[in-house]
């Protein structure tokens, strides 16, 4: 059973910078792909970030490109998200995610099949 523990959320000001950190366990982790989803209050998840297996290719949804990055340590099972110039629009419950399949392939927010419990970063103004 696929297990994925996320941390590193807080509180933090505006322009400010957050890692976020995912452990995973009960896959191959080198052999899926990541990913992380954020959701707030009363909307749906949106997707955020994914890497491939292998990490050489990773994809972002445009309101992330160049402040979020996305990275993954195969050896330490464990995927990041490093946010930087946080924006209160930021705040919401981050989530972790597993691929649905193996192999090295490009993430799509349809790729992903499993969740972890999710983390709160809250940016205040």
């Amino acid at each position: 059973q696929v297990q994925l523990v996320e941390s590193g959320g807080g509180l933090v000001q505006a322009g400010d910078s957050l890692r976020l950190s995912c452990a995973a366990s009960g896959l191959t982790f080198s052999s899926y792909a990541m990913g992380w989803f954020r959701q707030v209050p009363g909307k749906g998840r949106e997707f955020v970030a994914g890497i491939s297996s292998s990490g050489g290719r990773t994809s972002y949804a445009d309101s992330m490109k160049g402040r979020f990055t996305i990275s993954r340590d195969n050896a330490k099972n464990t995927v990041y998200l490093q946010m930087n110039s946080l924006k209160p629009e930021d705040t919401a419950v981050y989530y972790c995610a597993a691929g649905r399949s193996s192999g090295d392939y490009v993430p799509i927010a349809a790729s992903f099949g499993s969740w972890g419990q999710g983390t709160q970063v809250t940016v205040s103004s």
